[in-house]
């Protein structure tokens, strides 16, 4: 029972998260920032169905508790969410050119 909540509630999202990372550092890397908010954007939306996919997979097919499924999967959702805004900006600031960054304020 405890390895069902791991699965879906913990390794399912870091799977998903890791693969938009994967993705969203690609499009920084070889696209550029202004298409990488474009695709931060849509991946809002696909994150999104993701989650309800989760949550729909978890409760009704899977079987498990929502009062105990949803908070963990909600709390790993979020932080990897937080950890990928950390990785992307530092992607994004390293393709900002050296002029630019001198015109920031520090």
């Amino acid at each position: 029972m405890i390895g069902e909540y791991f699965l879906m509630g913990v390794l399912a999202p870091s799977v998903l998260n890791l693969l938009h990372l994967v993705i969203g550092i690609y499009v920084v890397v070889q696209r550029g920032n202004l298409m990488s908010l474009g695709f931060t954007g849509m991946g809002f939306i696909t994150k999104t169905i993701g989650m309800l996919f989760l949550t729909w997979l978890g409760i009704e097919i899977v079987g498990l508790d929502f009062r105990i499924y949803v908070p963990i999967l909600t709390f790993v959702w979020f932080f990897s969410h937080i950890c990928e805004a950390f990785v992307i900006h530092h992607y994004m600031q390293q393709n900002v050119s050296k002029r630019l960054q001198n015109l920031q304020i520090k």
